[in-house]
């Protein structure tokens, strides 16, 4: 089979609530997840065994990951064992655009992006798979990343509810510094918060960015204790014109901004770059 590529979009926490923990240590959640139209690219190719090159700008701190550590391998790895062939291979690249450790879920859409493709490659039989069961094991966002649409998360991530959203001009910007999402629930501190009971009709940006603020995202806080500079980024995002909401994405350091129109984006992006070169600033679509 000749090679195949696909997408492994940034996903983006609208709102994220905390709800209490499980004996096992994971947080219970309550999110609404939307996935951007950047992200990481992976090529996938028939080898002896598996292999995975990196490139991209954000590939140096994926290169100094051991192996049994990367999860592209791991939910490759994961994939032959479940279908008991552990004689399959592939060759994989990823090209690496997100940052790393940035609560856009760059990691998670990568390993979900694997299952998807190898699934074809390997010419498997995904409805005989435990594909939910595997991405589960892999990581509590990837569930969601396997999924690839919009949708109400719960549970630890595994429970998910597709539904539809409109096409939303969003930037999305990250200082640089990376943020582990074990850390950000350590510094987590106080009462846990009450799941959202119902969402409004989201049929428009405006509507969007009213649920933005009105959910907000309960690890907002801890972030800001491990990077302050978040602070800084979402000033900046809700200092440009036309701003409809701003907040941060998971457990950070990646912010995003809703915008009405995709000219009001162009512009905020631009703004925020020229201030600010050392940044990672992106203008996509949000769905």
């Amino acid at each position: 089979m000749a090679p195949l590529t696909g997408l492994a979009p940034a996903k983006i926490n609208l709102f994220l609530r905390v709800l209490g923990q499980r004996d096992d240590g994971y947080h219970r959640l309550d999110s609404l997840v939307g996935f951007a139209e950047i992200g990481d690219r992976l090529t996938v190719e028939a080898a002896p065994d598996l292999a995975l090159t990196v490139s991209g700008p954000f590939a140096a701190a994926l290169r100094a990951t051991p192996p049994d550590q990367n999860l592209v391998l791991r939910a490759a790895d994961a994939l032959r064992t479940a279908a008991g062939r552990p004689d399959l291979g592939a060759a994989l690249h990823l090209e690496k655009h997100l940052p790393i450790a940035s609560g856009i879920g760059g990691g998670s859409a990568d390993a979900a992006a694997a299952l998807r493709l190898l699934v074809k490659l390997w010419g498997l039989d995904a409805e005989s798979l435990p594909l939910a069961k595997i991405a589960a094991r892999l990581g509590a966002d990837v569930p969601m990343c396997l999924l690839g649409h919009s949708a109400r998360v719960g549970g630890v991530g595994e429970l998910l509810t597709p539904l539809r959203l409109p096409r939303v001009p969003v930037v999305l910007v990250n200082p640089g510094v990376p943020i582990e999402t074990k850390a950000a629930f350590g510094k987590r501190i106080g009462d846990y918060s009450l799941p959202l009971v119902t969402l409004p009709d989201l049929a428009t940006a405006s509507a969007m960015a009213d649920l933005v603020q009105r959910g907000g995202n309960d690890l907002l806080r801890p972030a800001l204790a491990i990077a302050p500079v978040i602070g800084d980024v979402l000033k900046a995002l809700r200092g440009t014109p036309q701003c409809l909401a701003a907040a941060l994405s998971g457990s950070g350091a990646t912010c995003f901004g809703l915008f009405p129109t995709r000219d009001a984006r162009t512009e905020a992006a631009a703004r925020i770059k020229t201030a600010h070169p050392d940044w990672w600033v992106a203008g996509t679509w949000l769905g």
